[in-house]
């Protein structure tokens, strides 16, 4: 199999990893993207008792992965502490174009780093020996031999399927909440906040309805509780059969809000979540400003990504009515 372009920063002219992103991905060493594996033997997953709200990110395989003396990524072993997760495309029978999963998650966190600087998980893609492509991200709670504390907003609230029901990371907390989880336990929660503030008006606009509690952790480094880097950022109306706006059924509001017609959705909207949340007026101004740019660069790594023709079209064409709706 060739490539021309990186298959983690999306640029052209690339057959393998670019220095940037064997930088970024694995400390300036240079990896092949190109493993000796086979795909991993992934069964269907039949989601009977999901049907009407289906988490993609929890019926994604994940894999654990190291890099091994020979400089070639492979599965961790039994009681190794894997650094990389690998994620083939998911195998279920209620999501559509499975085999554009694991590209879908690269460009769009891809999208979100670099053209609206959102820090995330280092991230790019990987092929087995048939030529399928899984999505591979680098664990950002293992620091060398060190294991950091990591929560995720459900944990944080108290919340779980036992207490809660099936659709707990969903059904019982808005955006709002979120942010207040954060000044709570952040010591500078401004600017992390501003961070939350960014990741949710940009799964708007690349409509990610998956950003469900445990796609939002606090990590414990250096002393204190940080917003960890955005993960599971990926398009899911390009799989789901029912997608919708938000993936917190009260949506950005603490007593919930409209959200069955997305034309009701307007930029009013994030400006009044972000007073809500403590973000000063101009600063809310500045953010969803840039977000209604129209940058060039977000369709062409649209255009460089590894999804499928069809995939791409309708990547852009909802990315780009998302992004105007927020000068209304």
């Amino acid at each position: 199999m060739e490539i021309e372009r990186c298959p983690s920063t999306l640029a052209k002219g690339y057959p393998t990893y670019s220095p940037l992103a064997r930088k970024i991905l694995f400390d300036g060493k240079e990896i092949s993207p190109f493993l000796d594996l086979d795909s991993p033997a992934i069964q269907p997953i039949d989601i009977k008792e999901s049907v009407g709200r289906i988490s993609l990110s929890g019926v994604q395989p994940k894999m654990g992965m190291v890099l091994g003396n020979d400089n070639k990524l492979r599965y961790n072993l039994v009681n190794e502490r894997s650094t990389y997760i690998a994620k083939p495309k998911p195998q279920s029978y209620h999501l559509m174009r499975t085999e554009d999963c694991p590209a879908n998650e690269n460009l769009t966190m891809q999208m979100a780093f670099q053209v609206y600087g959102i820090e995330t998980a280092a991230n790019g893609l990987i092929f087995y020996k048939s030529g399928e492509i899984a999505y591979l991200t680098r664990r950002f709670d293992v620091n060398g031999a060190e294991k950091l504390q990591q929560e995720d907003f459900a944990s944080l609230m108290g919340l779980s399927k036992d207490r809660n029901g099936d659709w707990y990371k969903y059904e019982n907390a808005s955006y709002e909440d979120c942010a207040l989880l954060i000044r709570k336990h952040v010591k500078a929660w401004m600017v992390d906040v501003l961070r939350f503030f960014r990741i949710v008006v940009f799964n708007f606009l690349t409509l990610n309805d998956d950003a469900h509690l445990k796609n939002f952790s606090l990590i414990y480094k250096d002393g204190e509780w940080r917003l960890t880097p955005a993960y599971d950022l990926l398009n899911t109306s390009l799989h789901l059969y029912e997608p919708r706006i938000f993936a917190l059924s009260l949506g950005l509001f603490r007593e919930g809000m409209p959200t069955g017609d997305v034309n009701s959705i307007s930029r009013k909207d994030f400006e009044e979540f972000g007073r809500r949340i403590g973000l000063p007026k101009q600063l809310i101004k500045r953010e969803l400003d840039k977000f209604e740019q129209p940058y060039p660069l977000a369709k062409e790594l649209i255009e460089n990504s590894f999804l499928t023709k069809e995939a791409k079209h309708s990547y852009w064409l909802s990315f780009d009515y998302r992004r105007k709706m927020l000068t209304f």
